[in-house]
């Protein structure tokens, strides 16, 4: 039996991006716990996010990772992205897919170079950004200060004044906690929860319009081969869907073998999806990154 799905309504996409080691998958590590994905018995590998080999030795994010969670009924997609400057493409790809930012910063290194970029990339999309100073418990720690060269940043790259209000909040990933004040006590990322779905919105699109959806990452599932991984825009798609891949050369037929959304840590095959899912499908065989696939009457 598929799993349940959330209502449009009751979705939030959000893409955690950053400077290189300031955080991103230990604080994702934490909302899943937090929201119970975890077993209180269970033994935890930290970084569940990253999966590669070379990303556990290297302790880097190199591909983005999807995820989600459930808080108070809402179902938060989560994104966590590359923060090296060698995977900017991967970055700029994954925010299309987001409704906003969590601009996670080092509370005393403070903002880096590819802290910039990333930003820069959230800030042309026009995405709603929130900002943590993450590692309060660094014993060198200058969040008050980060906190400033953080708005300098966003003024030098010419934010909106919607985007320049962004909220602050100041975390210890680790220990799983968030505060919105450095006096607040802090017991845990109930304040982080509270402004994702305060500050970013519910996905648009219109699921009675013809499917829309770019593909911006590929996979591989070893039963099923390639997997074209994007977000719907509008319409709907479902299991044994007729649908066009609209490709450089042209459009190509093609027929949706399996669909799979993403629930906690795992990829789960669902019936259909509408717009606002992020989900990936199977039996597009010659399908690229850039791709769209459409409705084949009205690609």
């Amino acid at each position: 039996m598929a799993p349940s799905r959330a209502a449009p309504k009751d979705r939030r996409n959000i893409a955690i991006i950053a400077h290189v080691d300031h955080g991103k998958t230990t604080l994702v590590d934490a909302m899943l716990r937090q929201t119970g994905v975890y077993r209180s018995n269970q033994k935890v590998e930290d970084c569940a996010l990253d999966t590669g080999d070379l990303e556990r030795e290297r302790g880097i994010t190199i591909l983005a990772k999807h995820t989600s969670v459930r808080y108070q009924d809402v179902q938060i997609n989560i994104i966590d992205t590359p923060g090296h400057a060698d995977f900017g493409g991967e970055v700029e790809r994954t925010l299309m897919m987001a409704d906003g930012a969590l601009l996670l910063v080092d509370a005393a290194e403070g903002p880096l170079p590819q802290t910039r970029f990333v930003l820069l990339q959230a800030i042309q999309l026009g995405l709603p950004i929130l900002v943590v100073i993450n590692k309060l418990d660094r014993h060198d720690a200058r969040p008050e200060e980060v906190l400033t060269e953080v708005f300098d940043l966003f003024c030098d790259l010419e934010a909106s004044d919607e985007q320049t209000d962004f909220p602050t909040l100041y975390a210890i990933g680790k220990d799983g906690i968030a505060k919105r004040s450095l006096d607040d006590a802090g017991e845990d990322l109930t304040p982080l929860f509270e402004e994702i779905l305060a500050r970013v919105p519910s996905p648009p699109g219109d699921q009675s319009e013809p499917l829309q959806l770019l593909v911006t990452n590929i996979d591989h599932d070893d039963y099923v081969g390639r997997l074209a991984i994007g977000r719907v825009r509008n319409g709907r798609i479902g299991v044994a869907q007729e649908i066009a891949l609209l490709q450089e050369d042209g459009a190509k037929p093609a027929k949706v073998l399996r669909l799979y959304g993403f629930e906690a840590l795992a990829r789960v095959e669902i019936p259909e999806a509408r717009a606002g899912d992020i989900i990936a499908i199977a039996g597009v065989s010659d399908v690229q990154i850039g791709d769209t696939i459409a409705d084949p009457k009205q690609p």
